[in-house]
């Protein structure tokens, strides 16, 4: 593989795994505005927030058996079809109940992009690279944190929230054509794979019976659960709880991504002197250390704006870092069914980062205190799940 076209592969996985992070990202600015035009709540338009979680973590388990049976495109090009029309269906909604409806459609057409991106890095590159290979998309996927909510801060203030939809409109069309045009046939569609729910329910037992995936997948997992507790209650702490404006609000998002892509890019070079296994409970012991710190700062009122953008910066940071290495580990012992795998590890992932952005439109509304609970909670407890897990594992080097 030349290196142009290895560079190209990774800015096209990136842009499909980047899909659903800009999708929830770039209309966070939006949610005061929104919530006026629609009649409604800051809190009720972050229901809509929850809806996507949902639509896309349900949306990994139907296309995980659709691309194991006819290859990685035609699912690909079908979901990309959906997100498009419901990101145009989004520019016209008038009340927050069609909204949250589109908002789950947009997120099972999206899902598509990840699912087959995920299957298409364990198709084309060989498992010793996977966590390196993880850590570049998270680079590419990095960007999409730091722009879209800027951008969407000024489009909102220049042009409307609705224009945010036509915009993710376009980016779909465009990522669906590069995907078509510009990536291989990674995998021959295999047609003994059954689309009768007892096989494909089958399949992800096994799938979930192998300690490596369950033990990693659940770790990764609800440790991850983090960065979604914050995308949900980002708008509601910075805007109504610190009062800065959508635009300062987009900038700070950006700022907070930074951590993100420079930790997983300082864990591609700490992988050339460490293990995964040995990365991912580092990164979890000191995250837990960040969170209780967080947590006791919280509880003695001693977190302002600037204060809380630092342990905000610091808890990220470690996601960085654990969640490339998780991913690597969890879908490393599957050829014939990776498919399977990464829609179960991305719906697994998803459906608790549901969870946790309810919790947030239910508890997070006056005080920070809320969110750094559910942030400090998760963490241990994923660190709890890796120490029990890791006995059942046998992990061939």
């Amino acid at each position: 593989m030349t290196k142009a076209h290895y560079i190209k592969l990774i800015l096209i996985l990136g842009s499909l795994t980047a899909l659903g992070p800009f999708s929830i990202d770039m209309y966070l600015p939006g949610f005061a505005q929104i919530a006026t035009d629609l009649n409604t709540t800051v809190a009720s338009v972050a229901m809509t927030l929850s809806s996507y979680f949902i639509g896309i973590s349900a949306g990994q388990l139907l296309y995980g058996p659709l691309l194991d049976r006819y290859g990685r495109k035609k699912p690909l090009f079908i979901g990309m079809l959906v997100y498009i029309a419901a990101s145009l269906g989004c520019v016209f909604v008038r009340d927050i109940d069609t909204f949250i409806g589109l908002r789950f459609i947009q997120a099972v057409g999206s899902c598509a992009a990840t699912v087959a991106s995920v299957s298409m890095v364990r198709d084309l590159f060989p498992v010793k690279d996977i966590p390196k290979v993880f850590s570049l998309l998270m680079l590419v996927v990095g960007l999409s944190p730091m722009l879209a909510p800027t951008v969407g801060g000024y489009v909102t203030d220049w042009y409307g929230w609705h224009m945010v939809f036509v915009i993710l409109m376009f980016i779909g069309i465009i990522i669906m054509l590069a995907a078509q045009f510009g990536l291989p046939n990674s995998y021959e569609p295999d047609t003994s794979i059954s689309l009768k729910p007892k096989p494909i329910l089958k399949n992800f037992a096994n799938v979930l019976k192998e300690p490596q995936f369950y033990t990693y997948a659940f770790t990764g997992a609800i440790a991850f659960s983090g960065l979604f507790t914050y995308v949900a209650a980002s708008p509601i702490i910075f805007m109504d709880i610190y009062k800065v404006d959508p635009k300062m609000y987009g900038w700070i998002f950006a700022f907070m991504s930074l951590s993100f892509i420079l930790s997983s890019q300082l864990n591609s070079i700490l992988l050339k002197w460490y293990r995964s296994e040995q990365l991912i409970y580092g990164a979890l012991l000191t995250q837990s250390i960040i969170a209780v710190v967080f947590l006791v700062l919280a509880i003695n009122n001693m977190l302002g704006l600037y204060e809380t953008i630092g342990m905000l910066f610091l808890f990220l940071a470690c996601l960085g870092i654990s969640n490339p290495n998780t991913a690597g580990l969890t879908l490393a012992p599957f050829s014939n069914n990776a498919g399977s795998a990464s829609a179960l590890m991305g719906a697994i992932q998803l459906g608790l980062g549901a969870l946790a952005s309810f919790a947030v439109g239910v508890f997070v509304t006056a005080s920070i205190y809320p969110m750094v609970v559910i942030m400090a909670t998760s963490t241990i407890v994923a660190l709890i799940v890796l120490l029990i897990g890791k006995r059942n594992i046998i992990i061939k080097h």
